[in-house]
């Protein structure tokens, strides 16, 4: 336990490395990915992503491990941040399925170190800095009765801070800047817990404007372009958990995730029966 604590540490300090010069994020060059190799990585993509959806943590390990194959192409910075995606939505997935806490840190922390490896090879990349904030927010919750919680608190903060300034309508971004603002400490009064309620579920709003006028369009196909299903997703689950539930707006956002990812494991068979109760 006490290597695990020290390991994240070092990942946190890690991660304030790798985000320096952030502010050349448009400067920065893209990597170019050969014609070659292209389709065998939009492939393994692609396959990530529906195991996500699809909540196959199986999958999502083996295809984080087969993608290491393609890390000698040029795409060195996309092949490990989406090797660092694959971590982190198994990751995601786990606490759905209630696994074991342990085996969630380290998918985690693997995915901070593919996140902190993209960025080394390429700057520009703010996605691998918003993967890192999602996985330290994940890290101050399985720590959350331990000293180790306010370094994780202190680093993603800063984060928060600095994307905010480079990449404010990122939908990515706000789809993980949401949370932070949604979780009050105990003992906040009722008022300002509904009022940070009603400011995360603002900036998922936000966020999904800007995700569907972004839609279909990014610079490269290896560049992530997700955002839509998730952001609605948030909404769905925000509008059942607010002080005030409204069940009927939860429903809907859910049915509109469907109807974007019909396959998404979490929201058809967890969230919308979860919902449906409530009603």
């Amino acid at each position: 336990m006490r290597t695990d604590l020290i390991r994240t540490a070092r990942l946190v300090a890690l991660a304030a490395v790798s985000v320096a010069g952030m502010s050349a994020l448009h400067a920065a060059q893209r990597t170019v990915v050969p014609p070659a190799g292209r389709a065998g990585l939009e492939g393994q993509v692609a396959a990530i992503q529906r195991a996500d959806y699809e909540g196959d943590r199986a999958a999502l390990h083996r295809l984080h491990q087969q993608m290491a194959v393609a890390a000698k192409e040029p795409a060195g910075a996309r092949v490990a941040y989406w090797r660092g995606f694959a971590l982190w939505r198994r990751a995601f997935n786990g606490f759905n399925d209630g696994v074991d806490r342990a085996e969630i840190e380290q998918d985690l922390l693997g995915a901070i170190r593919e996140f902190d490896k993209a960025l080394s090879e390429d700057r520009a990349l703010v996605e691998a800095t918003i993967g890192t904030i999602s996985c330290l927010q994940s890290l101050a919750f399985l720590h959350q009765h331990d000293e180790t919680r306010s370094a994780i608190v202190s680093r993603f903060v800063s984060l928060l801070a600095q994307v905010k300034a480079v990449a404010p309508d990122n939908p990515r971004f706000l789809w993980v800047y949401g949370p932070s603002q949604w979780y009050a400490p105990p003992g906040t009064p009722a008022d300002e817990v509904a009022r940070r309620q009603a400011t995360a579920i603002a900036t998922y709003e936000r966020g999904l404007e800007l995700a569907r006028r972004q839609r279909g369009h990014p610079d490269d196909p290896l560049d992530p372009s997700w955002g839509e299903a998730e952001l609605l997703m948030s909404l769905a689950w925000s509008s059942l958990n607010r002080a005030t539930p409204d069940p009927r707006a939860a429903e809907a956002y859910a049915n509109r995730a469907l109807s974007i990812v019909p396959h998404w494991h979490y929201v058809r068979d967890i969230l919308l029966p979860q919902i449906r109760r409530a009603r």
